[in-house]
């Protein structure tokens, strides 16, 4: 059953250890040389230790992304940067972002495109551009557990 992070409890994470994994990260990054992992930790960090999805640094998380961009460039960077961006400025901006990737071809046949699409297209309330964008990411998704959760989605618009 695929549960999202948002939907995730967070109080069955294991707290000792993800404080171990912050501890760890904070003596990578005093090397003062980041490289792709470093920052990817960072990001997972940023989940690890809000305490509930709301409370989640989404400013920050889009700045990791953007500085993952510039080290390890590619199409899903780009896309969960774009998420977090929507999170953190606006469901406009991460939106406008979600199109230049659509337009650009990079990530065609991956599902999880139309599938974040159709997520911040359900935040903002635009229901019918949604259930389309659901459609077409259930008509890629790869696996049973992927389908049903986009199936619910979709049922729940």
């Amino acid at each position: 059953m695929l549960v999202t992070l948002e939907d995730q409890d967070r109080s069955r994470w294991n707290g000792a250890l993800i404080a171990e994994g912050v501890a760890i990260l904070d003596d990578a990054l005093a090397m003062r040389r980041p490289g792709p992992y470093q920052v990817q930790a960072a990001i997972a960090a940023c989940h690890a230790t809000a305490p509930d999805a709301a409370a989640t640094d989404w400013p920050q998380i889009a700045i990791l992304y953007a500085e993952l961009a510039r080290m390890a460039p590619s199409p899903v960077v780009e896309l969960n940067r774009a998420v977090a961006i929507a999170m953190a400025d606006g469901i406009p901006a991460g939106l406008a972002r979600i199109d230049e990737l659509t337009e650009s071809g990079g990530l065609a046949g991956y599902y999880v495109l139309p599938a974040a699409r159709a997520d911040l297209l359900r935040r903002s309330g635009r229901r019918a551009e949604a259930a389309a964008a659901y459609e077409q990411a259930l008509a890629l998704a790869p696996t049973d557990a992927e389908r049903r959760y986009l199936t619910d989605r979709l049922r729940s618009l």
